[in-house]
């Protein structure tokens, strides 16, 4: 006799969901940390080399942190000789982040570690399972979606 499916509520989607994300960060950390970097700081340097030029304001946007959080990584960042700050040709008040060649190695490097631990995460999921949580992921997500006017 097949068992009656037991409703699940939100708060406990929540849950899990939170707990989750933990086991992710934790891994993705442990992951990167084999490769002397924190995640946070992998992340920008990986998102300058994708999209530079970039301002801090529209870079801490991309990563999903606070402006102050984001300058206080890239001093860091940039004394670590993987960012360098150039001021904007059309606006010289204006600062334009740049990857340097070590930073851009490195963010070759950590986004191949990433991958890897990604892979090692999802490797339980079926493929039709991974797309239908990324499609979750983005119903939850979409009002959250960076925006240029943001």
């Amino acid at each position: 006799m097949p068992h009656a499916r037991k409703s699940v509520t939100a708060a406990q989607v929540a849950d899990e969901f939170s707990r989750t994300a933990k086991v992710l960060v934790r891994h993705f950390n442990e992951r990167l940390g084999e490769h002397g970097v924190s995640t946070p700081r992998s992340r920008l340097v990986v998102e300058v080399a994708r999209s530079q030029p970039v301002r801090l304001t529209e870079l801490a946007l991309a990563v999903g942190i606070a402006q102050g959080t984001a300058s206080t990584l890239v001093d860091a960042l940039v004394r670590d000789g993987l960012l360098e700050r150039q001021a904007s040709a059309d606006d010289r008040r204006s600062v334009l982040l740049h990857v340097t060649e070590q930073g851009a190695a490195l963010a070759q490097e950590w986004t191949a570690g990433y991958e890897r631990a990604a892979e090692e995460l999802f490797k339980p999921l079926t493929a039709e399972q991974l797309s239908a949580l990324v499609d979750i992921l983005r119903t939850l997500s979409a009002d959250e979606a960076p925006t240029a006017d943001r």
